[in-house]
């Protein structure tokens, strides 16, 4: 088993423990669900962001990349995570950066706060996908700026429109699991 494939494994047993919920939830889309995918709690556990980060970074390799980012708050610890662990494990410099919901009404007032720059290649991480729409507007924002993004990775793909959202603009979508991973039955 390849280091990618074994923090797979670690990751998905991570998540099942911790952040996945069984019960009635409403998404952030206004959707009803019968079960919840509570990132943060992964995310913001030591083992869990360091084994997301190295997954991250497993699948990134060979690829070139200049910046990591996504939306404030599901992406920041991930961000942080993967720029810390490029680092530390090979002296790979990336940059980083979030992406608001909203413009500030002080200071710079930017949408994207961080090292983005004109043509740099960016990759969005996220912890769990839905409709994608969040992303597509971090997409805008980046864009807006001059940076090309040339990938998007969740941990989790609830398979309700994300991947479809993505490949309708041309955007290259991977994520790391889809809800069918976590047992539970999509149509």
């Amino acid at each position: 088993m390849s280091h990618l494939q074994a923090d797979k494994a670690k990751l998905l047993k991570l998540i099942k423990r911790r952040a996945f919920k069984l019960g009635d939830f409403t998404l952030a889309s206004g959707a009803k669900s019968t079960y919840y995918i509570d990132g943060r709690l992964l995310t913001l556990s030591s083992d869990g962001v360091h084994t997301l980060a190295r997954v991250i970074l497993g699948m990134m390799e060979g690829e070139h990349i200049d910046a990591v980012g996504g939306m404030a708050i599901g992406a920041d610890p991930i961000v942080g995570a993967v720029l810390a662990l490029a680092d530390a494990t090979g002296g790979q410099e990336l940059k980083g950066f979030i992406c608001r919901k909203e413009r500030k009404n002080h200071g710079t007032g930017r949408l994207v706060e961080g090292n983005l720059a004109p043509g740099d290649r960016a990759l969005l991480v996220e912890d769990v996908v839905t409709t994608g729409g969040s992303t597509l507007r971090a997409i805008d924002a980046i864009e807006e700026l001059g940076a090309v993004v040339v990938r998007i990775i969740a941990m989790v793909d609830r398979l309700s429109g994300a991947a479809e959202a993505f490949a309708g603009r041309n955007y290259r979508f991977t994520p790391v699991f889809t809800v069918r991973d976590l047992g539970v039955q999509v149509p």
